[in-house]
């Protein structure tokens, strides 16, 4: 009954049947679930319903048809709105485990997704999860056999005094093949974590580079100083994208950038905008042309 909480809902009843995009969709189903709105929650978890991705005994959401990075959060968001109405039916707890199956595959081997957001969302699905169908009865048992005669062998049990105590072995026979079979009427995730090397990256070196000299005798009073700077490319594309040069200028000296846009030969066209304020001067170059080693572009400001 709180006036925000109304007021709030007020406002997103309106475009329920409207809004075209998956992830504000799974939203609005775990906001007005957890407001027991029951019609509006069915008509939105309807829509969601069409527009699942189903894999066999898994079932996920996409933002887009390629996948995307919020593929987990929405999937968890619809998970949260499907566990949030009491009684749960067991058509509920059926196309809840199908979110769970696929859920469970995208975890890495410490347990977070791929990011942060992600993570908080999709463990707070899979705990209400977890809670809705924890039992005190019943036991399982994991076996994990390598298919090598003689190969190692492992059985995991998970019983009333283990069931929240995290198992592992190392597999000895990789690469290879094995079974994993499991027996019991307790709910248990297994996951196979494959961990390798990868050489050390090769650094590289620096691509672009910009040099600054200054000539000029600053002795007499009102003398001219040429600054001269120099960009380099030498990366693997033809040219870069835009560079931003940033001079900034010595305490008491002004700049007359005029030089830059009336460089001889070819320079000229590179410079597409300068701006000069206070102690700074700014160069936009369009780009910069990667040309034969020792190639460099020549700039001057007269400060």
């Amino acid at each position: 009954m709180d006036p925000v909480i109304t007021n709030g809902l007020s406002c997103l009843r309106p475009v329920v049947g409207n809004v075209g995009n998956t992830y504000a969709t799974a939203l609005l189903a775990y906001t007005f679930s957890l407001a027991g709105e029951i019609t509006t929650r069915s008509q939105l978890l309807t829509a969601l319903d069409n527009l699942a991705i189903s894999e066999g005994t898994k079932v996920h959401w996409s933002q887009t048809t390629s996948g995307d990075t919020l593929v987990v959060e929405i999937s968890s968001y619809v998970l949260l709105a499907v566990l949030s109405v009491q009684p749960l039916t067991t058509a509920d707890l059926g196309y809840a485990n199908r979110i769970v199956n696929w859920l469970v595959t995208q975890q890495n081997p410490y347990g977070g997704f791929s990011s942060t957001q992600d993570t908080v969302v999709a463990l707070q699905a899979l705990s209400v999860y977890s809670a809705q169908v924890f039992s005190l009865d019943g036991s399982s048992t994991v076996t994990v056999q390598s298919s090598v005669v003689g190969g190692d062998s492992y059985s995991f049990k998970v019983n009333r005094d283990n069931r929240l105590l995290y198992q592992e072995k190392p597999l000895k026979n990789v690469p290879g093949k094995y079974s994993v079979k499991a027996s019991g009427s307790t709910c248990v995730s297994v996951q196979v974590a494959c961990f390798y090397n990868i050489p050390t990256p090769v650094k590289v070196s620096m691509t672009l580079s910009v040099e600054a000299k200054v000539t000029g005798d600053c002795q007499p009073l009102g003398a001219n100083l040429m600054l001269k700077f120099t960009v380099k490319f030498n990366g693997v594309k033809s040219s870069t994208n835009m560079v931003l040069v940033d001079i900034k200028l010595l305490s008491g000296f002004t700049a007359d950038a005029s030089l830059l846009g009336s460089s001889p030969q070819s320079f000229a066209p590179l410079v597409e905008r300068v701006d000069a304020e206070d102690d700074h001067v700014l160069v936009y170059l369009k780009e910069v042309p990667k040309g034969p080693p020792g190639t460099k572009r020549n700039f001057s400001v007269k400060v």
